[in-house]
This record gives C-alpha cells, structure tokens and sequence, in this order.
C-alpha cells in the first residue's frame, strides 16, 4: 500500500485563507492520474473527486459546505480523506457526526482503516457514545455491596450478570453486553455525569466510560451520533471557538436528519415514568428499597412514597384535559393552557418535589460515604430540574415554542410533557455556521429541484453557506425501471388497502420476493399484512413485518439471509439502509410520504409558514415528501451491479399536478405505467 503523506508531508497545510493549495492536492489525489489511482479497487470518479476538493477548500479556510453526493459516489472517502490529512497536519480534531449505527460501524470498521492504509501511518479514531451506554465499575461496585438496600430478590441475577460481564468486556458498553438488562438497574450502574468524573473514576479504577473519554480527548477522529452531538454542544458564546473541543470542526453525513435530531434536542421534556424512575431510586415502596433506606433517611421515605401516587395523580390529570390525537399527542395552545393548568391546580407536585429534593439534598449532607452522597445528590438534582421543568411547561414561558402532551408505552400508558422551538435554523445558524468555524453537512438527498440545495440551507440555518450538488456515478437508465400505477384507487377510498395487497402481490411475484414494502402507516401496513399473510405462505416466501418482535437489525438479517423474503416497514426502513446485491430486487413504496399534520410540532410549523403569508404545501409539505421519497427509493440501487425496480403505488404521481415534481427529482430512467 502506498503511503500518501510521502506526497503530503506533515505539517504542509495551507494557512486560512490561502489560495487552495489543500483543495488542489486533494484534486489532483483523487484524479484519474493521482496517487489513489494505483490503489487495487480504486475507481475515479469525477463526482468523489470534486467532493474531496470542496471539504479541503472548506477545511483549509475555515468555512461552511453543504454538499448533496448522489449513491455511489464514495462521499466517505471523500470528506475522510482529507479530514485526517488536515486533522493531522494542523492538530485540529475532526468529528464525525452520522444518524444510524450502520453508517458509524461501516467508518469504523472499513472506511477509517483503508484511510489509514492509504496515509501509511497510524491516528487514532475513536466511537464516541453517550456516557449513560457505559457501565461505570465504581457505582456498579457499590450497587453489589449495598445490593441488600437497592434491589429486589429477583433484580440480583441480573446484577450479578452485569458483575461478570464487566471482568471480561473490553468496551464496558451496552452494545456489548450480551442480554438487555431492566432500564432501572441499568440506571443504578451506569456512567452518570456526577458520579462517575475523572475524580471518582480516575485511571486506576477501570473505569470504561473515563476510559473513553480519556481516547476522545487525544483521538484525531471523533465518531459519533447526531443525538450525543447536540448533547454535547456548547453555546459558542460560552464556549469559544469549537463545537465538542477547542479549534474542532465537524462533519455530518445523513444531514437530512439533522433537523429533526436538533429539534428534540434544544427543547424539553419531562416524563411521567422517568420521573418515577427518578423517584424509586430514592425508595422504591412495591420492593422497599432504594438510596434512603440505604442512608437511613426514613423521614424522608414517606415523602417518596406519598410522591409516586402523586406522579400518577398529576399526569392522570394532564391526560384528562387533553384531546389526544390517534391517542397519541395533544397540542398545549396558549389558548388552552389556563385550562390545563385548572385541571392540574389541586397538585401540589411542584411542591412535593421541591420538598423530596431537599429530603435527599439533607440525607447527602448527613453521609459520610462519598458514593452513596453522590447519588443522592444526583437525583436531588433531577428532581429540581423536573420541577423547574414542570413550571416552565404550565407557564408556557418559552418564545417561539411549541407545547404538546405525548402518550408513549405500548399500550400508551405514559405521558410526558414536551416543549420545542417551531423553527431551529436561526438556532443552528449560530450554534453551527459561525465564523471561523468549519461544519460540512452532507447526504445523497437533500435537493427538491434546486441545484443550490436551497430548501434544505434555509431548514438548517445554512443560509450563507456554499452549497455543491453532485450526481450519482450509477447508470439508472440501465440499472433501475419506475412502475407507476394509474389504476390504484386514492388513499382515501375504501377500496385502497385490497388495491394495495393486489399490487403489492404482483409486483412481488415480478421480483420473485426480495423486495422492500415501504409504508406511511403502521395501522395500513398491519392490515395489509394480514391480507397478505396465505398469499407469501403460499408462495413459501417469508413475510417479515416491522413490529412483530424483531429489531431493525434483526429484520434486515433475516432478509439478508433467509432469500426469498418480503419486508413491510415504515418509518425507518426509508433511510439508513444498505443492502447491495441481489438481496434487495424491489422496492415498493405504497404512499407518497407526505408528512401529516398530527404531530403538534408538525403543525406548528406549517401554521407559522401560513401566518407569514407562505405556502405550507409548497413550502414544507411538498419537499419534505420529496426529500422523503428520494430516501425510499435510494435502498434499492446500492452499487454499480445492482438491478431492480421501483413501484410507485399511489396514482396522485400521475393524477395531481404536484406529481411531476415528484418524478423529477427521481434518477432518470425507463417509467412504466399500468
């Protein structure tokens, strides 16, 4: 393998604002003549090559890119490449911020080794995970030696698991850990922010999570989720110039989620079964255990256990005010909030908790056990944040925010409360987009028509910020055909679902199984589902639906390996899936995925596009569905090989004008119509 930096020496990067020296080495080592060329397996493509040149402009003067890299391009090895190089040359850390785990386990595993080989040296890139995935060997030391005061009879085979496991893993993380252990005593010995801390956990104790950070902290490459990013990220008025580090920059593939990941993340919730959760590590009254009887606080037990039925009072209350759509969110409007804060008046939660945090604050001071003071302590913490929280959501004191009551469970026995800011690109404008800064967003789909990838700037607060529009090297004309259905009945009408069944089964019967249902409702694919059901058994074809027991990564093996099988999924099976070869012949998308106006923070947003005099259709509902459907029909096509087709089974594409907006932001290739 040859090494690269004998082209590019250490230390050689241009200085901000040269004249893109970096860009142009970058081009000339992705060119068809270049360095990469001579590697066995390398294919120049021009697309990976202008890809590779725009993140080394943007890296050496310290600026903004957003940049669509179509399937096939290679857009890993196109910001990796010179990202290291640059990391490396300038000591800058590079921070890799991905939506799915596949797409973190492919640059971990195959996509920063074969850079490494390529560079002939060694850097170290390190999987960041959020600190509450790690078991933490000091509180989980402590949670066997007090298990007597913390956990039942039955909790202790599985704490002793835990125990064992934590001997013989090199990680220490959940992912690693080889059963699903209850979320409450995982809790008990997990890394916590206050607890486990380079004081408590310092370099002798083991301690996995200060392990890793102590890895980040040196590591060149960062890889890391969307959701631990803005976790993590700092005010850059608090912070200085950085985003997780001093003088760091940042890249985010699968950009198109990005939105939806901040929006959850700059606003707020509070749940009923977290804050009971939070309560019953205090004391628990069903099992009698928790941090107060260890301390011996038992003044303060009574407090814990009036608190739990209070919880439920207070929620059972919230629930009561509310109109719950499909009984799943209810919108808190400004209008109705005076009503929902009558429903809840006789509470005294806000009070309780206030009463039960100072209990646990006074059984910390009374301890002389440094663990045991830190746990308490802890939870007093959450306890008056939840009440903080609690009174921020019944004032409605936010600006700009959205208020709304969600049910969640199974059979949606919990309720929570949620708060979040209707438009985040000002936000994420400051908070990403700042001067002197470098944030890279890249993905295979974020234009709706417009090579200037405006739509997706202006959701992201990129308003400013170069964009660079690359096609895909894949030749759909030969690889992919579009049937389109003219005679399918509208969603609406009642015939829709045996429609659906009827067309799904002859498509299916055209690709021999091996093929994608993809779907906007569970309750539409659950029906059809089982109008399918003898259809595929007769076949000898298996069906694997999305919520029948198995995880995503579950689903997808099956598939994989089991042949001649048809997968139904929703939601995530539009994105973030990857399955080259003959697996994967078909892909039918039986809606075209318009988002709908259920979701309070949905709504709100359109509401505030009409209120400005805008177009909510055109302006959000048409390009989130665009945007939606290029996901969907980017699982099919994974390589250069591949062949297969897309079935459109909603005759709105032929009918509604909007269609061909639809069609043309498709790969142009053979379309069929029945």
């Amino acid at each position: 393998m040859i090494s690269i930096n004998e082209q590019f020496p250490s230390g050689a990067s241009a200085a901000p604002g040269a004249s893109g020296g970096f860009a142009k080495e970058m081009a000339e080592l992705f060119g068809p003549k270049g360095s990469l060329a001579s590697i066995r397996g390398f294919e120049w493509r021009p697309e990976q090559q202008q890809m590779a040149e725009g993140v080394a402009a943007a890296l050496e003067g310290r600026t903004h890119l957003v940049v669509e890299a179509g399937t096939g391009v290679g857009k890993s090895l196109a910001y990796l490449l010179p990202s290291v190089l640059h990391a490396r040359r300038t000591g800058r850390k590079a921070l890799i911020s991905t939506h799915t785990i596949n797409l973190q386990e492919q640059l971990l595993y195959k996509d920063i080794p074969l850079v490494r080989g390529m560079i002939g040296e060694d850097f170290e890139a390190v999987l960041l995970k959020g600190r509450q995935n790690y078991v933490c060997p000091t509180r989980l030391a402590r949670a066997v030696r007090h298990g007597g005061d913390l956990f039942t009879a039955e909790e202790k085979p599985d704490l002793e698991r835990i125990r064992e496991w934590s001997a013989t893993t090199s990680d220490g993380s959940l992912s690693d850990l080889p059963f699903e252990p209850p979320q409450q005593l995982w809790a008990q010995v997990c890394s916590e922010q206050h607890l486990c801390t380079p004081k408590t956990c310092g370099r002798d104790s083991g301690c996995f999570y200060q392990s890793a950070r102590r890895r980040a902290q040196s590591a060149q490459v960062l890889v890391l989720n969307h959701t631990l990013f803005f976790t993590l990220l700092g005010d850059p008025e608090d912070e200085g110039l950085g985003y997780l580090f001093p003088d760091d920059f940042v890249i985010f593939d699968e950009a198109h989620t990005v939105e939806q990941v901040a929006s959850r993340h700059l606003g707020f919730s509070l749940s009923q079964y977290g804050l009971r959760q939070s309560v019953q590590r205090l004391y628990n009254p069903r099992t009698r255990k928790g941090l107060l009887q260890q301390a011996r606080h038992h003044e303060a037990v009574g407090t814990a256990s009036e608190l739990i039925p209070e919880i439920d009072r207070f929620f059972d209350a919230v629930a009561g005010a509310c109109t719950f759509r499909q009984a799943r969110e209810c919108r808190i409007r400004e209008d109705r909030s005076a009503e929902l804060a009558e429903a809840v008046s006789q509470s005294s939660l806000a009070e309780s908790l206030a009463r039960l945090a100072e209990s646990a604050g006074s059984a910390a001071g009374k301890t002389e056990e440094e663990g045991l003071k830190g746990e308490l302590t802890e939870v007093a913490n959450r306890l008056r944040s939840a009440r903080a929280g609690l009174s921020d959501f019944l004032s409605q004191s936010a600006p700009d925010h959205v208020y709304w009551v969600e049910r969640s469970g199974r059979t949606s026995t919990w309720c929570s409360l949620h708060a979040a800011p209707v438009a985040v690109a000002p936000l994420l404008g400051r908070l990403l987009f700042r001067e002197g800064g470098t944030a890279i967003m890249t993905s295979a789909t974020l234009s709706v028509g417009s090579s200037e990838l405006d739509y997706f700037r202006g959701r992201v607060g990129a308003y400013d910020v170069p964009a660079l529009q690359l096609g895909s090297p894949f030749d759909y004309a030969r690889q992919m055909k579009i049937h389109l259905v003219r005679k399918m009945p509208e969603p609406k009408d009642p015939a829709y679902e045996e429609a659906l069944a009827k067309w799904i089964g002859h498509y299916t019967e055209e690709s021999r199984a091996r093929a994608f249902v993809l779907f906007t409702s569970h309750r539409t694919m659950q029906a059809v589902a089982a109008k399918m059901q003898g259809f595929f058994e007769e076949k000898g074809w298996n069906l694997i639906v999305q919520g029948a027991g198995l995880s995503r990564s579950r689903m997808l093996e099956a598939f994989r390996e089991e042949g001649h099988s048809v997968l139904f999924g929703t939601d995530s099976f539009w994105t973030g899936v990857d399955l080259p070869g003959e697996a994967l012949s078909s892909v039918i998308i039986t809606r075209l995925p318009f988002v709908t106006p259920d979701h309070p923070l949905t709504e709100a947003k359109l509401e505030e596009i009409v209120a400005s005099g805008g177009d909510a259709f055109q302006t959000y509902s048409l390009p989130e569905a665009i945007l939606k459907l290029r996901q969907g029909v980017g699982r099919l096509i994974r390589s250069a090989n591949d062949r297969g087709s897309i079935v459109i089974l909603d005759s709105r594409i032929l009918s509604r004008p909007y269609g061909k907006a639809f069609l043309k932001a498709l790969p142009e290739c053979p379309v069929e119509i029945a």
